[in-house]
């Protein structure tokens, strides 16, 4: 597993009933088992099993989605980084930085994405300046500040949405 929770082992093989689990959790993640198991045809017992063992498996997590902006941070962007050495304890030490909501490596003009949550610019100036350049292996950062937010679901992973 990584920090993330995520197994870095093959894929686990869905069946139709938990790929339907999974999608009435998407809809409203606060959905009774007894509800749930009303539209996939199980018991309430054999619902929560489903789900802990998917939890278990690292499938996927139930958990609130907050809106920054309605929270007070009002600077969000990513950020490209150029690395020298080995990028995956660069990936660390970047995860470990509270402010740093999303890291991954890449292939391409940039080694690694950060993705960044800050109350205003003068935090993202100091995060970037105090905190992520300075870390030994950061060669170059080029930051996207984000404009608007127009799309973001979590809604993926048992069909594809189009």
């Amino acid at each position: 597993m990584t920090n993330t929770g995520r197994s870095t082992s093959r894929p686990v093989q869905l069946d139709d009933v938990s790929k339907a689990i999974i999608e009435q959790l998407q809809v409203d993640g606060r959905r009774s088992y007894a509800d749930i198991g009303k539209a996939v045809g199980l018991s309430e017992a054999a619902v929560r099993q489903r789900v802990q063992r998917l939890q278990e498996a690292g499938v996927m997590q139930i958990v609130a989605v907050t809106d920054p902006m309605q929270l007070g941070f009002t600077r969000q962007a990513m950020i490209g980084i150029r690395a020298e050495g080995d990028t995956r304890v660069l990936a660390e030490r970047l995860a470990s930085i509270p402010e740093i909501d999303y890291v991954v490596l890449t292939a391409g003009s940039f080694d690694l994405l950060a993705e960044v949550v800050c109350e205003n610019d003068e935090e993202l100036l100091d995060l970037l300046n105090s905190r992520i350049r300075s870390i030994d292996g950061v060669q170059q950062t080029e930051t996207f500040v984000y404009l608007r937010l127009q799309k973001q679901y979590y809604n993926w992973g048992t069909v594809r949405n189009r």
